[in-house]
């Protein structure tokens, strides 16, 4: 593994920052010293006032313009697989964990930071931790928590990947646990008992049966799915198991709320013999607003046709806070996450001039 760099350079261009990013581990739960590192980085650049809470840095200009908007990333990456360091090919492909997801669009933001003192709107910098685990620990939901004032703006654009292309709104995501119990007893004698596995499998096949929603929101068709993506049960070899756990993931439009998400998944499974219903985690969609002015207006300015968004991400946290956001990064969103997980130069290159241009035009 690369040793870490003292300090960022934020006279690189794009590329060569987001490899010095990614020679910077920073696995969720630890991105401290990146942290500090970035905070460190934007404290020397005079037009921007920097904050700090916990691992998250939110750096500010003050300029008086008529429109705030607000550049954020995520700082911390899924655990490295032999991904590090970073390496560039010949064809102009950057490999190593985070170039995609999102270490390149983090060195967009730092790059604007430095290189664009006085943007034709104010601009406020967010750099957080802990995406990519629980939604209990994201750290932009503390920063909202704690800092709501900070994350004021008329308009946020998140630098996930997306290929380069605008992605409107994000789909919900709720997990839930449905519980079967049953009565022990020796295998051998299975009549004495009562299958708890057995008695998951109206759940099973209720989800094999499952037909999703296709809706089309301002535009944009998204796509649900409910799918399970556990299913835990035993005790051992000779034993009847008296429990078993389905747990299920239902990623939902952004035209249902969270309660509607949950009714929803409720009433899916209401006569499957489901002895307990829990839910495990939630995080809810964000619709897509590209009909606001400002999300109109950073459409025309970086082209491209909008797509909508498969999956989670802050757009709903900024979305909860009656701020329109989109995601528009560099990286491709099939290729976050993998072992093999890579970018091209060239777009991160793009992601940055679409931005300067908006941002100074």
């Amino acid at each position: 593994m690369a040793q870490e760099p003292r300090a960022l350079d934020l006279t690189l261009d794009a590329a060569a920052l987001t490899a010095q990013l990614v020679d910077f581990p920073s696995e969720s739960g630890a991105e401290k010293p990146l942290a500090d590192a970035v905070e460190e980085a934007l404290r020397a650049l005079p037009h921007l006032s920097v904050d700090r809470y916990g691992n998250n840095v939110v750096a500010r200009t003050r300029l008086g313009r008529a429109e705030r908007v607000i550049l954020a990333g995520h700082i911390d990456t899924v655990p490295i697989a032999d991904n590090v360091p970073s390496r560039l090919d010949e064809d102009g492909v950057l490999w190593g964990c985070g170039t995609c997801d999102m270490k390149s669009g983090v060195a967009v933001q730092l790059r604007i930071a430095a290189t664009v003192p006085a943007p034709n709107r104010d601009l406020t910098f967010v750099f957080y931790d802990n995406e990519e685990v629980a939604a209990h620990l994201n750290g932009l939901g503390h920063v909202a928590d704690a800092h709501p004032d900070w994350l004021a703006g008329d308009f946020a654009v998140l630098l996930e990947p997306s290929d380069g292309q605008v992605e409107g709104g994000c789909q919900g995501t709720l997990r839930v646990k449905l519980h079967t119990t049953g009565e022990r007893a020796h295998s051998a004698r299975g009549w004495m008992g009562s299958n708890a596995i057995h008695a998951a499998a109206p759940i099973l096949r209720r989800l094999a049966e499952y037909q999703p929603r296709y809706p089309v929101i301002d535009g944009l068709e998204y796509r649900e799915g409910l799918n399970a993506v556990a299913v835990t049960g035993g005790v051992a070899g000779n034993v009847i198991p008296d429990a078993c756990t389905v747990t299920v993931n239902f990623r939902y439009a952004p035209d249902r709320t969270a309660d509607e998400a949950v009714a929803h998944v409720r009433e899916v499974f209401a006569d499957c013999g489901v002895a307990e219903f829990v839910i495990d985690d939630h995080s809810g969609a964000a619709m897509p607003g590209l009909s606001h002015p400002a999300a109109a207006a950073f459409i025309e300015a970086v082209g491209g046709t909008p797509m909508p968004k498969y999956g989670w991400t802050d757009v709903s946290r900024f979305s909860a806070l009656g701020v329109p956001a989109v995601n528009f990064g560099p990286g491709n969103p099939h290729l976050a996450h993998k072992r093999d997980e890579r970018v091209q130069i060239a777009k991160i290159g793009a992601a940055e001039e679409k931005l300067r241009t908006w941002l100074t035009s």
